[in-house]
């Protein structure tokens, strides 16, 4: 994932905005910084969610469980007979 060549200072990027949103969007990540220091990184949603796992739909309860390391476990569900209160 290549970064932006030419570093935003904060308060250039707040002013222009649309621009790193749209840089951001065709030519990768931004980098934006504060007081000369590299502070933050401006990404594309997609490589957000790639990098940090998360995805924009979240998975049905049903494929959770199909995906869990806990699938193929067989467990014993059998319970004794209730007899009720003596």
């Amino acid at each position: 994932m290549p970064v932006s060549a030419k570093p935003w200072q904060l308060q250039t990027a707040q002013a222009r905005l649309s621009e790193v949103f749209r840089l951001t969007r065709t030519q990768g990540p931004q980098i934006i910084t504060k007081q000369a220091k590299d502070a933050v990184v401006m990404l594309p949603l997609e490589d957000f969610e790639r990098l940090s796992g998360r995805r924009r739909r979240p998975k049905s309860l049903v494929q959770f469980f199909r995906e869990s390391p806990l699938a193929g476990l067989r467990l014993n569900l059998e319970r004794d007979k209730d007899t009720g209160r003596i």
